[in-house]
Order: C-alpha cells, then structure tokens, then sequence
C-alpha cells in the first residue's frame, strides 16, 4: 500500500472514532417530562347544566401555580388542593354562567418541574 492510502484510512478512522462520540446520548440528556391530567369530572362528552362544577387531577410533576383552565376560550377560576404528600393535585372549578346550549372543551394548559409544558383536556355539551 502506498503512504496516502494509509494516511486515508488513518483519517477514516479519526473521524469515525469522533462521530461515535456523539451518538446514543440518551443517558446524559433529560427528557421532557409533561405534566398529565385524569380523573375528568364529569366524563367526556356528558351533559351538564351552565355553571356546573368540574374537577381533574394533574400528575405530581405539575407546577400548581401554572395551572390554566379555559372553557370554550373562557378563562375559569380554579381551586388546586394537593391529594397527598408528594403526589398529584385535584383541580375544581366551575364552568362560566355565559356557556349554554353549546358544546365546549375544557382545557388544561400546565407545565411541569423541568419547564415542560403540557395541555389536556375534554369536551362536554352545556344544557340550554
């Protein structure tokens, strides 16, 4: 072999080597944990009459205080009370006077300890 082809495959291997050093990286690099929210009261797609109350759970990664719920882009006041320590939060509310005879989604938007942020939430139909 000539000099050259072993200068190549010197330079072949260098940069191999290097490009290895930036693979997987799954071990040094934090997901992103979103907050998640369950327990939707009342369920998805029932009936209830203007001003009913509502409640949700957010998981424990959830910031309390970043916790925003609209009604059909109405903002909601919301109560958030922690269940246990160290783990998730009951979220209750009550659905604005204003919504009736119409269908409207509950959302949720939040973020979580790591600044992730999250959405949820359901749809219900709101009684004349």
């Amino acid at each position: 072999m000539k000099p050259t082809h072993y200068l190549c495959l010197l330079g072949l291997m260098l940069i191999t080597n290097n490009s290895w050093a930036y693979g997987g990286g799954s071990s040094s690099t934090k997901a992103c944990a979103k907050p998640k929210f369950s327990e939707f009261v009342p369920a998805e797609n029932t009936e209830v009459a203007s001003g009913s109350a509502f409640s949700f759970i957010a998981s424990s990664n959830t910031h309390p205080e970043s916790i925003k719920v609209t009604a059909k882009g109405l903002t909601t006041a919301i109560t958030v009370t922690p269940q246990n320590a160290g783990s998730s939060f009951k979220v209750s509310g009550t659905l604005p006077e204003a919504l009736k005879g119409t269908y409207a989604r509950i959302a949720i938007d939040a973020s979580a300890q790591n600044n992730c942020p999250g959405a949820g939430g359901w749809l219900i139909k709101i009684a004349e």
